[in-house]
């Protein structure tokens, strides 16, 4: 049984100002959307940036998740106290559907990298880990969903693969999954694995959201971008992922070139369809995907 802290809310989108127009009223077919936490934290002494005036109307209409970027949670610095409380501050406010962040670490209080940075997959990474994210859980009085992160870099030393730790992280911290499909997709180009062994890995009742995204593939790589279209390859991902772990809230990730609204919408379409389709060429019991 998954985890009710979060509920099955359907089919979204990532909430960019570049589609504000179309969030005035709730647009047709789009069931929740996602919001990026630092674009509404207020600043350190109390003032509200003006964009949450813009997100709390689509609130007052729509279902909003929060989904941080900065966290870095994976770093071996302290929790930034200052970030926890503004994070808090907002989510108490908005009164999100849930909150999430990146399994990664993005630099360090000096240097920011900017960047969603892999972790070395150790027992030692998984103890820091699982003490922040009680900490955390804790401290907002809500569940924690972390997202894999695509990576293009693996450290030596390693104690379980990431689909591996992902899962003893999930069970250990008690918190959420937050399933970026595209990362799969990417990373096992990247680094040779077989992305159903990832998928099959993850526990069932942990996942309360998908990620779908688009990337460049570079032929022998890929890079995740968000600013092309699904490919069919994590759609057929996505489809045995639905499968396998039951309903669970999708969105479509979209960061740079956007689209038309009506072409982002349609693949937002193209997922709550490949839901309702009945595929006897594709089982979750089957070995590995057609990619």
């Amino acid at each position: 049984m998954r985890l009710p802290d979060f509920p099955h809310l359907g089919f979204g989108v990532g909430f960019r100002h570049h589609y504000s127009e179309q969030f005035s009223t709730r647009p047709e077919k789009i069931d929740w959307v996602e919001a990026i936490t630092e674009n509404y934290l207020p600043w350190e002494d109390g003032t509200w940036v003006r964009p949450i005036e813009m997100l709390e109307k689509v609130r007052a209409h729509t279902p909003v998740a929060l989904h941080g970027v900065s966290l870095s949670i994976g770093s071996h610095e302290p929790l930034d106290e200052s970030y926890l409380w503004r994070w808090k501050e907002l989510a108490d406010r908005l009164e999100p559907a849930w909150i999430s962040d990146h399994l990664c670490w993005t630099g360090s209080s000096a240097h920011n990298a900017h960047d969603l940075l892999p972790l070395p997959y150790t027992n030692e990474t998984l103890a820091l880990l699982v003490e922040k994210i009680s900490r955390i859980q804790e401290f907002m009085g809500r569940r924690l969903m972390l997202e894999n992160v695509s990576s293009y870099v693996e450290f030596k030393e390693a104690d379980y693969t990431e689909w591996d730790f992902l899962a003893a992280l999930a069970k250990k911290a008690d918190c959420g999954l937050l399933l970026d499909v595209n990362n799969v997709y990417v990373s096992s180009i990247n680094h040779g694995f077989d992305p159903m062994t990832y998928l099959k890995a993850i526990p069932k009742e942990r996942v309360g959201q998908i990620h779908l995204a688009g990337h460049r593939n570079k032929g022998t790589y890929c890079i995740d971008t968000h600013d092309e279209p699904v490919c069919d390859g994590v759609w057929k991902l996505y489809r045995w992922a639905w499968q396998h772990f039951g309903p669970v809230s999708t969105m479509i990730e979209r960061d740079d070139r956007y689209p038309e609204w009506n072409e982002l919408a349609l693949e937002v379409d193209r997922a709550r369809n490949l839901t309702k389709e009945s595929n006897a060429k594709l089982r979750p019991t089957e070995t590995s995907a057609t990619l």
